[in-house]
């Protein structure tokens, strides 16, 4: 799960790292109430979209007067916001973070994450922060410096000085950052977070770090400990599908192709797409309703193809185990019936009980076509989308 930067902030607070003060606003004139109230400017005026890149699509404007500030925020107000993660289509502006502005003497980069490698939180850090931390990391990766941290003692002081070394910092900046560095880890671990990025993490010309931008991502599986938390989320910002698929415990995920998969099994699922694409054709979406699934779950999975109307065909793979094929198949037709399939369809079965699956496909009544293995299944649907 995504949490907008205004609440990643409020977060990070309550674990003592600094960050500067804020508010979020809906409109134009609390927007100019606000900057009042955080005191002298400059003012940032800051898009809220669970999108990087704001800068550079004109989502962040430094205001200089608090008229400035309520011109800036109905500019930017409804606007739809293209950056290189949101893609063309962008995203709509619905609310706008008024921040007191900092005099920037440096900027940094640090995140920690999950390192799947070594099964640890790793700080990463550079001394090249900002917005074109990704051109730095794509072309000049020795930039950038990797310490795995032991979950049983937690991140030391000792690596946050090596870390806050190795950015350059003078010692008063060292001991600054050995905090910050601290309440970071400690915010992501006691959140249960899958990402914490800083960018910029800034050294003011006054000589403090501030973190200046905060991005916050979730593992969903632990929200069910954090309920101020799951309460952030912003449903505005994710796809309507998406949400649809989660209220039924199917995991789905949009893409650009035109042949939705329904399957069960994440692994299977990704070997789904890679073979449709290996035969010339272009998958819909990622979609894995589980290894218990029900008809009213595979129902809902129809449902949820149909309703993106690039698809022009549906391919179910399913390896029958704990489910068994035969209930697989009488959820797959009624599910067809129910939904009214009006594309091809494409159904292929293996595992327990496949041959009375395969029975109950063939006597249905319903306009499905039976595959004998993964690439049969593949080849067939392609043709049929093709025409």
């Amino acid at each position: 799960m995504n949490i907008h930067e205004y609440q990643a902030k409020a977060i990070l607070r309550n674990f003592g790292v600094p960050v500067p003060e804020g508010h979020v606003v809906y409109n134009s004139n609390s927007a100019r109430d606000w900057a009042r109230r955080l005191g002298d400017g400059p003012w940032a005026v800051k898009a809220q979209i669970h999108a990087g890149g704001r800068g550079k699509g004109g989502g962040v404007k430094i205001a200089k007067t608090a008229d400035e500030v309520k011109k800036f925020t109905r500019e930017m107000m409804g606007m739809c916001l293209v950056t290189h993660q949101t893609g063309p289509e962008g995203k709509i502006v619905k609310r706008i973070l008024i921040e007191s502005g900092c005099n920037i003497a440096d900027e940094f980069y640090v995140s920690f994450l999950v390192d799947r490698a070594t099964s640890k939180v790793t700080l990463m850090a550079s001394a090249e922060g900002g917005m074109d931390i990704e051109e730095v990391a794509a072309k000049t990766p020795e930039k950038l410096f990797f310490e795995p941290i032991d979950p049983l003692t937690g991140l030391t002081a000792f690596q946050a000085r090596k870390v806050a070394f190795k950015l350059g910092f003078a010692l008063p900046q060292v001991k600054q950052a050995v905090l910050v560095l601290k309440g970071l880890y400690n915010a992501f671990v006691e959140s249960d977070c899958s990402l914490l990025e800083i960018n910029p993490l800034v050294l003011t010309k006054e000589g403090n770090l501030i973190c200046l931008d905060a991005k916050l991502n979730f593992d969903d599986n632990a929200l069910f400990r954090h309920l101020r938390i799951r309460d952030l989320r912003d449903y505005d910002e994710e796809d309507h599908m998406e949400i649809e698929a989660s209220q039924y415990d199917l995991s789905y995920i949009a893409l650009d192709g035109n042949i939705g998969c329904m399957v069960n099994g994440a692994g299977l699922a990704m070997a789904t797409m890679d073979i449709i694409q290996h035969y010339g054709g272009s998958p819909a979406n990622f979609l894995d309703v589980g290894g218990g699934a029900t008809i009213e779950r595979v129902t809902e999975a129809f449902k949820i193809i149909l309703s993106d109307k690039k698809v022009e065909g549906i391919l179910v793979n399913i390896f029958g185990g704990i489910m068994k094929c035969d209930v697989i198949a009488t959820g797959v037709v009624e599910a067809a019936k129910q939904v009214g399939v009006k594309v091809p369809l494409v159904v292929r079965l293996e595992g327990t009980n496949v041959a009375l699956g395969k029975k109950i496909l063939a006597e249905s009544g319903v306009d499905i076509v039976s595959a004998d293995g993964m690439a049969d299944a593949a080849e067939k649907i392609v043709k049929a989308v093709k025409g």
